[in-house]
């Protein structure tokens, strides 16, 4: 079972003709959404208005197969709304109107207790007042469950770089899973290189660093070795959710490799570059497939096992 914690939001984005068409989204419902989908018990505490972009949401939720967790808080005056401007090569740019809470006092105590792998990241990680609710209980988890973490920047609504660089950098250090994009490591450390920041990022605690590099593919790092794939080709609808999309192909992989949860540290730890070749090429086949299709839509695992079945015919 995976945990994902974080932000549900509406994506408004500009069909064709120019009119605005709600697609849920928020980058860790967009996680939980893929996990779900890819055969991944699922489960997700998140921040829901009752409203319709609300029952939209729930919607989806559900019908992907992803539990919402009861300490979710279920009843704010309003659902969060990003507007999504896609440029004509597909690449999306976001305007967020969003509030993440406090979570009510000890609701949280039995979140992800039980689960292989706690994830977090992007707005619910930085935006006050939930944020410390966010940090207090990934630390909380550390000891008894992995924990996987994505900054997703949006630098808009991050406020100082430093300050945010700094709380970026506390979760890097409680993390055993990083995935990051080469666009958050610029806008957090400008000038520097990735394969740098990643293996400093592993001197800092985590296990894995992966860092997506776009049209360039994806490099991953441990502490035995490093690995690197091309990205897979595709006509690009546009990229909403392609990052959220690499993330739980990248955690669906380690888990059916028996690479999730606290007691397999080590093991993820040591893997081969063969190993993490196939983990990276997995997650850019859930990352492409997405990119081919409009908002955050990712692929179940059948759909990906037809697309295999089609590169490899019986010969």
């Amino acid at each position: 079972m995976i945990t994902v914690v974080g932000e549900s939001l509406v994506d408004l984005i500009e069909d064709p003709s120019g009119e605005a068409v709600a697609h849920p989204g928020g980058s860790p419902a967009n996680v939980a959404v893929a996990l779900a989908r890819l055969g991944q018990p699922t489960t997700l505490l998140t921040q829901l208005g009752a409203d319709a972009y609300g029952r939209l949401l729930r919607a989806h939720l559900a019908g992907s197969g992803v539990r919402l967790d009861p300490a979710s808080v279920p009843d704010l005056p309003r659902t969060s709304v990003a507007r999504t401007r896609v440029a004509a090569d597909g690449q999306a740019g976001y305007d967020f109107d969003i509030a993440w809470r406090s979570f009510p006092d000890r609701t949280l105590a039995g979140v992800g207790s039980g689960s292989h792998c706690l994830h977090t990241g992007s707005l619910a990680t930085v935006l006050a007042p939930g944020a410390d609710d966010v940090l207090a209980l990934v630390q909380a988890r550390r000891a008894s469950t992995m924990i996987s973490y994505d900054p997703n920047c949006r630098p808009a609504l991050m406020g100082d770089r430093t300050t945010a660089g700094h709380r970026v950098e506390e979760l890097v250090s409680v993390s055993d899973v990083v995935k990051v994009s080469l666009e958050d490591l610029g806008w957090l450390h400008p000038g520097r290189g990735h394969e740098e920041l990643g293996r400093e990022w592993l001197v800092r605690g985590a296990v894995l660093v992966v860092v997506t590099l776009g049209d360039g593919g994806a490099w991953a790092v441990t502490r035995r070795g490093a690995a690197r794939v091309d990205a897979r080709p595709v006509r690009v609808v546009d990229t909403v959710g392609a990052g959220d999309a690499f993330t739980a192909g990248l955690l669906a992989a380690l888990g059916e490799r028996d690479l999730l949860g606290a007691a397999r540290r080590t093991a993820l730890g040591g893997v081969g570059r063969d190993t993490l070749t196939s983990v990276l090429a997995e997650a850019a086949h859930v990352a492409a497939r997405t990119c081919g299709r409009r908002g955050a839509d990712p692929p179940t695992r059948a759909e990906l096992a037809a697309d295999l079945a089609v590169s490899r015919p019986d010969t």
